[in-house]
């Protein structure tokens, strides 16, 4: 599988930015290359009736005689000019050897060779002066060599001449402009999308920080833009509904447990009166696990509601003590304890009755999955507490699923897999971790607490 495919889907949408830039580039381009082809139509930008096309059909007639001279030969583009009333031209070389045709206006009677040096000209151009008659010099060259022409007429564009004008307007006007707006586009759109979005930024670092262990959390509807406001609104709302669910299952959850209480007791009672036998102590096992997970139930569901009265606790005076209250129900169940301390006292600061119910969990889970045979460790350190069995250990494809609610080995196990999942939740709420810890033989579970100054517990 490429590494392209393992990537976060949302890296793989389009930027935001970047489908505005094209998309606004695009719509800008379509409304100026309207613009150009609306005034290119209209004749404001390029002329369909011009003097230098009248000039390229005079080019066009112009043929050499025998004799080294030049005349005009009669040629369509020559008749047609002709039928014009108006139609008048000169025609001129460097030796002075002249046509005219038509009505020559008498301002430009002659000017050609006042403009010998001057290879193109337009005359008569003056907003101030309509009256004044307009024309064309421009020399060029023919079948004769090169010839002024001096013309007034105006005649159809040939479209050799059109599509020159309107390459030139591409060139010369539209892309330029492209150019320009691109630019403008490529820096105003970021500063937009930035200034207008900064809104949905906001609610969506709110979004990541949303966790289950905080509630009532709501996305900020405010600065963001109306077409993503429905969106925060309708989030606001399933958050508003997780929270009322989340309540009802705690409530639950609790109600449950304290009904609990009461019949375990009575249970635990007739099976301590029973004759020592080997189901009384599998009976015992059982009421004992259902007595940790019901309380442990109880402590989540505190610690969840905020009732965290954290003090500083000696981890190895609770250690200990469980190590002795356990104790009886794992000999009875074939094994031996072994306490160890690595240190006098370990500080750390929690809730008592939680953590010892945490701790008891993992002495239970040993008991029930070490195989009935050889020592359950228990030791304790600086800022941990760990529990270890020589048992069979956990396969290596089910590690990363035992701390699921619900999760057990195998489907007919004993217990509901609740119990590991309890004590990661009660560690977290510690800030704390429990962690699976490989051994030579079996397995243990370490709970890992911020360690506190030993003046802490003084």
């Amino acid at each position: 599988m490429s590494s392209a495919s393992n990537r976060d889907p949302a890296s793989r949408k389009a930027s935001l930015k970047r489908l505005l830039f094209w998309r606004l580039l695009a719509v800008q381009s379509v409304v100026l290359i309207a613009v150009i082809a609306v005034l290119f139509a209209s004749g404001h930008l390029f002329d369909f009736n011009s003097t230098d096309s009248t000039i390229e059909t005079l080019r066009g007639a112009v043929v050499r005689e025998p004799g080294g001279g030049w005349r005009l030969a009669e040629t369509d583009g020559l008749r047609a000019l002709r039928r014009d009333r108006d139609f008048w031209f000169t025609a001129r070389d460097r030796d002075g050897r002249q046509v005219t045709e038509g009505q020559v206006p008498p301002e430009y009677d002659g000017v050609g060779a006042a403009l010998d040096r001057v290879g193109q000209a337009r005359l008569g151009w003056n907003i101030g002066d309509p009256d004044r008659p307009v024309a064309r010099m421009r020399w060029a060259h023919t079948a004769a060599g090169r010839l002024q022409f001096v013309t007034g007429t105006s005649s159809a564009t040939s479209p050799y001449l059109m599509l020159l004008g309107v390459s030139l307007i591409l060139i010369k006007l539209v892309l330029p402009i492209l150019a320009v707006m691109a630019l403008g586009a490529l820096v105003a759109t970021p500063l937009v999308v930035r200034r207008s979005l900064a809104g949905v930024e906001r609610a969506a670092c709110e979004a990541h920080a949303i966790d289950s262990a905080r509630r009532g959390s709501r996305l900020t509807a405010t600065d963001v833009p109306a077409e993503v406001a429905p969106l925060v609104l309708a989030v606001n709302g399933a958050l508003g509904r997780l929270d009322e669910g989340y309540e009802r299952q705690e409530r639950f959850l609790v109600d449950a447990a304290h009904e609990l209480r009461t019949p375990i007791a009575i249970l635990n009672a007739r099976i301590a009166a029973l004759p020592h036998s080997g189901i009384r102590d599998h009976l015992m096992e059982d009421t004992t696990r259902l007595v940790v997970l019901t309380e442990q139930m109880l402590d989540v569901q505190r610690l969840h509601q905020g009732a965290r009265a954290f003090v500083a606790i000696d981890l190895v005076a609770l250690s200990r003590r469980v190590a002795l209250d356990m104790g009886p129900l794992a000999f009875a169940a074939g094994y031996e304890v072994r306490f160890e301390a690595q240190c006098a006292a370990a500080f750390v600061r929690g809730d008592a009755m939680a953590l010892e119910r945490a701790l008891t969990n993992l002495v239970q889970n040993a008991i029930d999955h070490g195989g009935r045979r050889g020592t359950i460790t228990l030791t304790v350190g600086p800022g941990f507490a760990e529990v270890g069995d020589e048992g069979p250990g956990i396969p290596v494809e089910l590690r990363a699923h035992i701390f699921a609610p619900f999760f057990k080995q195998r489907a007919n196990g004993r217990g509901a897999g609740l119990g590991l999942n309890l004590v990661s939740d009660v560690m977290r709420m510690h800030d704390g971790d429990v962690v699976l810890v490989e051994r030579a033989i079996g397995i243990a579970f370490r709970l890992m607490l911020p360690a506190v100054p030993a003046s802490a517990g003084v």
